[in-house]
């Protein structure tokens, strides 16, 4: 029989995967529910809100692990309430101390937020940045592609040959079911997936190659590199493309408030020490 945790992992990956992320229970703990919004807003904690910035098949196992934690945190709370932690001087000294902190750190969090909203850009500055910054917003050519790394250019051919006559569907399974056997790479427990990448993100000899196949065909010769063998197979290309001001005014318009804001912190800040009566012991 599976454990609970397992169980839990298997709705973790279904439930984070969906399009829409809601309060859906991923595991129960003594009757506290744990849900796929706790899990990601820990992983934005975790990343410092850099999640995008993670490869896919990293952010499930972070998550997996994040939800992980939330359980045993759950079990520690659930015992240390029955073992009467909470009604020790202990707790409750700590306890004081802690939200008399929070209490200043969270006022202080909405002051800024607030005092952030209060600031305006015209449509005439935003429009300026973008115009003046149009290679800001320009995309390289990327390709996604999955590969199968080997030791020796034979067991590469012998790849290639096994996926000889494939083509679209087919082509992908079969390579996603080599790479997961015959791989020394990490991307092997994925098929082989290295998502999307540009021509900078990988070494010279197996960019070349990447960026030459058409979509959806593999490399028909073993292409050596530092790490070893490869057989690339190209499954999407997209090209360099600039994003229009449309989709990047708010992004815009969020950077230049922040900028702006640094002024206007300083100036309240000197108004606030005029008003107040700062004395030295």
């Amino acid at each position: 029989m599976r454990s609970k945790m397992a169980l839990a992992k298997t709705a973790l990956a279904g439930s984070l995967l969906a399009a829409s992320l809601s309060a859906q229970t991923l595991v129960t703990v003594n009757g506290t529910a744990i849900t796929a919004e706790d899990v990601e807003k820990e992983l934005m904690v975790a990343t410092q809100g850099r999640v995008g910035q993670i490869p896919s098949e990293k952010q499930n196992e972070f998550r997996q692990q994040i939800l992980e934690q939330l359980v045993g945190r759950e079990l520690v709370y659930d015992d240390a309430k029955k073992s009467g932690v909470l009604d020790s001087e202990e707790f409750k000294e700590r306890y004081d101390e802690v939200t008399s902190r929070i209490k200043k750190e969270v006022a202080i969090q909405i002051w800024q937020k607030r005092e952030v909203d209060k600031i305006s850009i015209s449509e005439n500055d935003l429009k300026e940045y973008y115009e003046k910054n149009k290679s800001e917003f320009v995309e390289d050519e990327s390709v996604k592609a999955r590969h199968i790394l080997v030791d020796s250019e034979a067991a590469a051919k012998d790849a290639i040959k096994d996926l000889k006559g494939l083509s679209g569907d087919a082509l992908k399974d079969k390579f996603a079911s080599i790479a997961k056997d015959k791989s020394s790479c990490a991307s092997a427990a994925s098929g082989g997936d290295l998502g999307y990448f540009t021509r900078d993100q990988m070494v010279p000899e197996f960019s070349a190659k990447a960026f030459s196949l058409p979509k959806g065909s593999i490399s028909q010769e073993p292409v050596k590199s530092q790490f070893g063998y490869h057989v690339i197979f190209v499954e999407d290309k997209k090209p360099k493309t600039a994003k229009t001001y449309a989709e990047v005014k708010d992004f815009i318009s969020q950077r230049l408030k922040m900028e702006k804001a640094k002024t206007v912190m300083l100036t309240k800040m000197q108004e606030l020490e005029k008003k107040a009566t700062i004395k030295q012991p």
